[in-house]
């Protein structure tokens, strides 16, 4: 074992109670999509959503998983050196430090906290940071990465471009690293951004370009849209496949290994034909993956809501070899590995 190495001690999830399903996306798009379509193609049988504030807040449901993430590994909230804060722009209030959040409601009194975004990329970004100053910073022991999500309160489901976002859900993730701590290594990343689509997806209405005022209030809550949907598709098209793939190749190579090393392939939600064919390019089985299905795509969180699934069902044990991986709008494409045990 390297001197110097990461290992993840233990991670936690809060889930809200909000069920939103099948049946009830497709009534939303008004019978364009039919129940049985968003669940064999769009592969959502349900997802989590919110019911109340303040417990299903963006930044409140970070520091739930936050305390779950104690209470499962036992952690003293004292250790914690760093937050990195994966909590989505879209919170409680704007302008608020949502890392500062965390740190005050769990008792993390000796950390000092930061937000990072990289939209749906940002925990496995977060966690080449937390590894990078882990290893650099002879101060720093550990760092909790940790956030919420809801960024499917502003999907507008009669919008027909926006099917590949009818999946976003809701909840809050958190992962614990610890320098030289002996097992469950983080090894190799590797990122891929593409600032050519920076501007074809996002919240239109809201920000200095677009502010919110009368005439557009009730259009800027379900404002999530393709801005420019015809370049992001095409050139999705074009490279997001062999970006993902360079990514985990990338990843392994950086790791010492090889693709047929992966023993669990921790995935972000996806459309269930995508799905299938990235387990069948990495000749993996369809049980070496949990497809998401009943929880649909909670941004950042997926990948740490995996893992924690996994380690419960004894799909990720001692020897398994993890490839988490990602894809933000943005775009951005992001792969890490990780050895179990």
């Amino acid at each position: 074992m390297e001197k110097n190495h990461v290992g993840i001690v233990g991670t936690g999830i809060y889930i809200p109670q909000g069920r939103m399903t099948a049946k009830q996306i497709s009534e939303a798009t008004q019978g364009v999509w039919s129940e049985q379509a968003v669940i064999e193609k769009l592969g959502i049988i349900e997802k989590s959503i919110p019911v109340s504030l303040p417990d299903d807040g963006s930044q409140e449901m970070g520091a739930l998983a936050a305390l779950d993430a104690l209470k499962n590994t036992g952690l003293d909230p004292k250790e914690i050196d760093v937050i990195l804060s994966i909590t989505e722009e879209w919170k409680e209030y704007p302008l608020t430090t949502s890392a500062l959040y965390i740190q005050d409601r769990i008792g993390a009194v000796n950390a000092w906290g930061i937000d990072v975004q990289n939209r749906c990329c940002t925990t496995v970004t977060a966690m080449k940071m937390a590894k990078d100053m882990l290893i650099a910073d002879d101060e720093i022991h550990v760092i909790m990465v940790v956030g919420g999500y809801r960024n499917g309160d502003f999907v507008d489901y009669t919008d027909k471009s926006m099917s590949m976002m009818y999946d976003l859900a809701a909840g809050g993730g958190a992962i614990i690293l610890k320098k030289n701590y002996g097992k469950n290594l983080l090894l190799g990343s590797h990122m891929i951004g593409d600032g050519s689509l920076s501007r074809t997806a996002g919240v239109e209405i809201g920000g200095q370009c677009n502010p919110l005022s009368l005439a557009n209030l009730d259009e800027s809550k379900k404002s999530l849209r393709l801005m420019d949907a015809q370049k992001m598709k095409d050139r999705l098209n074009e490279v997001s496949m062999n970006n993902w793939y360079r990514c985990i190749d990338e990843s392994l190579r950086k790791s010492h290994m090889i693709r047929k090393d992966i023993g669990y392939l921790d995935i972000l939600h996806m459309k269930r034909s995508g799905h299938i064919a990235m387990l069948q390019e990495l000749n993996l089985r369809e049980d070496q993956s949990i497809y998401l299905e009943n929880y649909g795509h909670i941004g950042q969180i997926d990948q740490i809501l995996s893992l924690h699934l996994a380690l419960q069902s004894g799909q990720v044990k001692d020897g398994t070899v993890v490839c988490m991986l990602a894809a933000g709008i943005g775009y951005v494409w992001a792969a890490n590995i990780i050895q179990w045990g």
